[in-house]
């Protein structure tokens, strides 16, 4: 049903779909770790639209959380259309009989669209490609598995098999729905109702692509069963819900790269933690390291070595599952080819060198002193509008917090 290789970088003319597919649901990422999408008839689709694109509203690319509007310039003027175009290489079936296919974003003039997060990490690509470098990416996401009476498993069960029973029919089905991602592993993990998926390496488009089609079947499987799969940062405070990425770049020097992530990171907190939650994970839970060191195989350190000879990969541990995933390694890549262009050495193993900025008003200030060199002023106008409403969504809420605190004035 679906190619494994390489994608968005070639001729997706080249791809047809399978005779059996009757309806394509069009998915283009959005700055929320999530799908936009709109259903097609594969006659439509094959006639009109894998030649032309297909329209959406530019607010897709402005929006908040719960689709309010966010004053980015350029992208509510008129909430005109841009123009979406599959990459037929992501083609991928969904468990309820659709295909779906990933979509590039570009204005009627055929310009990327610079504030899209595929297209944001097609940049970087590109730009470690003209080097001579490609890089293969392996993403791991964890999440809550909950139905009406709490999380599946009552305590944390990491690498567990017994007291997963609640969990195991819900784990049947997804076992089976994403069979064609090519998982590398899956288990139990350390707090309540936790589970862990790996997938396998690949290139970085596919890998992104794929960890976003990943949560968008675990979402669906999961609500056949009457459960909810929550990928917030952190579901409570002292437990983290992370985005793991392992990195390798053949014949790039590794130590450089490494060193322009360390120098980097803080500046690019925004885009590890781009909610209010995000920063509980950063401030409470124990494996969700802010302190900028790196270590061999050590997993309290924010970059863990892993792996050895031609299997040695870099492991990041910044990102919230919350986090868009395609930003999230667009920055990395960003980061990482600074330093091997500055020819940067990296501290000695364990040496803390900084750390991730602790609240969003922090973050957000790092944001807009650096990320416009990082990866464009147009993304970073864009993620600096969306951490603002981010900011003044949380300051206008109440929250059981301050009820309790309330309460005890009285």
């Amino acid at each position: 049903m679906r190619a494994l290789g390489p994608r968005g970088l070639g001729d997706r003319k080249a791809l047809s779909l399978p005779p059996d597919v009757s309806r394509v649901l069009l998915l283009v990422p959005d700055p929320h770790a999530r799908f936009a999408a709109v259903e097609l008839s594969r006659r439509f689709f094959e006639e009109e639209v894998l030649e032309r694109g297909y329209g959406l509203c530019t607010y897709v690319f402005a929006w908040t959380p719960e689709r309010e509007a966010v004053p980015v310039p350029g992208y509510l003027d008129g909430y005109g259309d841009l123009r979406i175009r599959p990459d037929l290489a992501s083609l991928t079936l969904l468990p309820d009989g659709v295909s779906a296919v990933v979509c590039d974003a570009e204005w009627p003039d055929g310009s990327p669209v610079g504030a899209a997060p595929r297209q944001v990490l097609i940049a970087q690509l590109e730009a470690l490609a003209s080097k001579g470098f490609v890089p293969s990416i392996g993403i791991e996401h964890e999440v809550v598995f909950a139905d009406e009476d709490g999380p599946l498993t009552a305590h944390g069960v990491d690498y567990a098999v017994g007291g997963t029973e609640r969990l195991r029919p819900l784990l049947a089905d997804l076992r089976e729905a994403l069979e064609p991602l090519g998982v590398e592993s899956a288990r139990a993990e350390c707090h309540p109702g936790q589970y862990e998926i790996v997938l396998r390496h690949r290139d970085a488009l596919s890998a992104c692509d794929d960890a976003m089609l990943q949560q968008l079947i675990v979402r669906s499987v999961a609500a056949r069963h009457g459960v909810t799969a929550n990928y917030l940062a952190a579901p409570e405070p002292g437990q983290g819900n992370s985005c793991h990425v392992h990195l390798s770049i053949q014949g790039a020097p590794m130590r450089a790269f490494l060193a322009g992530v360390l120098r980097e990171a803080r500046a690019l907190t925004a885009l590890w933690a781009p909610t209010w939650n995000s920063y509980v994970r950063l401030r409470t839970a124990p494996f969700s390291p802010r302190v900028l060191k790196w270590g061999v195989d050590d997993r309290t350190c924010a970059v863990r070595v892993a792996g050895q000879g031609d299997s040695e990969r870099l492991e990041f541990r910044f990102a919230g599952a919350d986090a868009q995933v395609h930003l999230v390694v667009a920055a990395l890549l960003a980061a990482g080819r600074a330093g091997i262009e500055e020819e940067l050495t990296p501290p000695s193993a364990g040496a803390e060198v900084g750390s991730l900025c602790v609240t969003p008003w922090e973050a957000l200030a790092a944001l807009e002193k650096r990320v416009p060199a990082l990866l464009g002023e147009e993304l970073a106008t864009q993620q600096a509008a969306l951490l603002r409403a981010e900011i003044d969504e949380g300051c206008d809420a109440v929250t059981d917090w301050q009820r309790r605190r309330g309460a005890l004035r009285a």
